[in-house]
């Protein structure tokens, strides 16, 4: 075909439009190049830079615990969790399926632990599995790249090397949950957040705060599919985030002696009870266990159904701390309170003698010594020493209740004794007012008769009692008990002390002190003594033993042999003591449910807590200790 100069002509506008288009485009093409790379060059580098980079939260070690010999209580250890970033979730079946395979976990639980975690950022983190083992660890860091989206996340756990050994003092954590956070930032601001593990009993709760420390952060590479590649060096490459050391938690040092735990634990082995012993001269907790116990390490690692049904369906409650959380009638250990305040209002004295014939009538109702046949002449020694229950009962008749409520008040029975500890429970020393309130009837007379002998509404925890006796072995200073003997950071420098804290000083006459003592002395280290058969050898103990009757008996089963009842009506043995006698060190409360008996049951486990005591702190003592144990042991052997 021939082309004219006509047609030629013809084409040349179309020529140059096409060529304005092309002109136009490659323009449009280099400023938006200019745009995107010069102008807002900067700012879509920083964007690229969020794509493939992803803050991570550093938990803070917490802080360890040390018996008062530095002994290690608690620490930490390295434990695994199973993780999902539900951003980088990008073949959510696939992944589930295969991460359920690997951690032996049903898809459908793993799909409700992601719905719970729903309402948070899908770059934060899902904890699916703690505490993975190393061969789930392996496999998931093995097939990484088939799973996008999970992950492993190493966790520092919390280890409790004597397991259950003062576990309730000591306590346990673990995860936060929803009901909490809110009560917590409310009171501590937004230092806690979903996914914290904190203290939730004892130790770990009251002092959650020292111990936790402060968490850090740091940024990390990772590609298309969340995976991790390097950790980044950056200080302000995005605005407010940077990398950031955690500050591991503050140390505690307790008054506690981890050796004298196991003594008391040991002790108690098969026995439902507690012990709790302190330094009567500053309030020191030297001993706090209560069986049966529990495994607080299980909780950190996160607790299996299986052994939280074995706890919660004990019907020994596992769970509850007995020297703070439980109370008791006193029993025969508040005669010791009532002669104090006899002798202190003037009602008896040293020379005061009644005659015990096994019972004594009042108004109506009869009311039983515990020796069916009686003690014959008592005083105060004797009462004390053979605990009779009708000199008490023949003094109560003419003590006022509020004045015996007076003195029980005044040495700390009947209200908290301030340990820092979560849910202590006050007890109950019952006064007329009281009654009233509480049931709309007036106080009777005859009541009076069996709250002398610490029975009826008197109701004591361990901790109290024992506080009442170091105060009456100290010559009258209730102090408060404490367990912390001071915080310490990594460097070793203290950060907090504790110092004993005297609540009130009471002056009692010297001459019901020395009474007091003198019959707490012969009711251990005398022939007929209550607990004279467990006195220990060379520890010159003083105490008193008492039964904490669990039902009140009709009078024709009142002398029914207790091991004979059924095992739950059977009565709580009690002991309270110090030693040694003559220069008190340590105050002893033990209780043994459905012991029966003060001296078989109790005694035996304060006589094994004060020897190991004082072969440990008082060499004197200790050489008596293992002279007399040598002596015993040679007429043993002839025998």
């Amino acid at each position: 075909m021939l082309y004219t100069e006509n047609s030629v002509k013809d084409y040349k506008p179309r020529a140059m439009v096409i060529g304005n288009i092309v002109a136009l485009s490659f323009a449009v093409i280099l400023g938006r190049l200019w745009y995107l790379q010069i102008y807002n060059g900067e700012k879509f580098f920083r964007y690229s830079l969020a794509n493939s980079l992803r803050k991570e939260n550093i938990k803070a070690p917490r802080g360890l615990v040390f018996s008062r010999n530095n002994k290690l209580l608690i620490h930490n250890v390295p434990r695994f969790d199973a993780i999902i970033i539900p951003q980088y979730l990008s073949n959510r079946k696939t992944s589930l399926k295969k991460l359920a395979k690997i951690i032996d976990m049903p898809v459908e639980a793993i799909e409700k632990t992601l719905r719970k975690r729903s309402s948070q950022p899908r770059y934060m983190s899902v904890i699916i599995k703690k505490n993975i083992t190393k061969k789930e660890v392996a496999i998931m860091e093995t097939e990484n790249f088939k799973i996008p989206g999970v992950s492993v996340r190493q966790f520092i756990g919390r280890e409790y090397p004597d397991k259950e050994i003062g576990a309730h003092l000591l306590g346990y954590i673990s995860e936060i949950n929803d009901k909490q956070i809110p009560r917590l930032r409310k009171k501590f601001g937004h230092k806690y957040r979903p996914g914290d593990h904190i203290g939730q009993a004892g130790i770990e709760e009251i002092l959650d705060l020292h111990l936790r420390g402060e968490d850090g952060q740091q940024i990390v590479e990772v590609d298309a599919l969340g995976r991790a590649r390097r950790y980044v060096s950056t200080d302000n490459l995005f605005k407010g985030i940077i990398n950031r050391s955690f500050k591991r938690g503050d140390n505690l040092r307790l008054t506690i002696d981890k050796d004298l735990q196991k003594t008391a634990y040991d002790s108690l082995e098969g026995k439902v009870g507690s012990a709790v012993a302190v330094n009567v001269e500053t309030g020191e907790i030297l001993v706090m266990v209560s069986r049966p116990s529990f495994d607080p390490s299980q909780f950190g690692r996160g607790i299996t159904r299986k052994y939280w049904n074995s706890l919660i369906t004990n019907e020994n409650n596992p769970l509850l701390d007995r020297n703070i959380q439980e109370h008791y009638s006193p029993g025969s250990t508040f005669k010791t309170i009532t002669a104090l305040a006899g002798l202190e209002e003037g009602l008896i004295d040293e020379k005061t003698e009644i005659n015990c014939k096994g019972h004594i009538k009042f108004g109506t109702r009869k009311f039983h010594c515990w020796k069916k046949n009686g003690h014959g002449k008592v005083n105060i020694y004797k009462a004390i020493k053979e605990s009779c229950d009708i000199y008490f009962y023949k003094l109560a008749q003419i003590l006022d209740v509020d004045v015996l409520a007076k003195y029980a008040n005044m040495l700390g029975l009947g209200m908290k004794t301030g340990i820092s500890l979560p849910r202590e429970i006050p007890g109950l020393i019952p006064t007329k007012k009281w009654k009233k309130e509480y049931t709309g009837e007036s106080w009777q007379r005859g009541e009076t008769l069996s709250v002398a002998i610490g029975q009826s509404f008197v109701l004591a925890t361990p901790l109290q009692l024992v506080m009442s006796y170091a105060a009456l072995a100290n010559g009258g200073k209730v102090l408060r008990p404490y367990y912390l003997k001071d915080i310490f950071n990594n460097a070793g420098e203290i950060v907090e002390k504790t110092s004993p804290k005297i609540i009130r000083e009471l002056s009692f006459k010297p001459k019901t002190l020395k009474i007091l003592k003198k019959a707490l002395f012969s009711a251990v280290n005398e022939k007929k003594g209550t607990a004279y058969w467990f006195r220990g050898r060379g520890i010159k103990m003083a105490g008193k033993t008492g039964t904490s009757q669990v039902v009140r008996l009709s009078s024709d089963k009142i002398y029914t042999k207790c091991e004979e009842m059924e095992y739950k009506f059977r009565h709580h043995g009690m002991f309270v003591s110090y030693a040694p006698a003559d220069d008190p060190k340590i105050a002893v409360s033990v209780v043994v449910e459905h012991g029966c008996h003060g001296s078989t049951a109790a005694a035996p486990v304060a006589r094994d807590i004060i020897t190991h005591y004082m072969k440990k702190y008082h060499s004197d003592i200790r050489a008596k200790i293992i002279a007399e144990e040598k002596i015993l042991a040679q007429r043993n052997k002839k025998q």
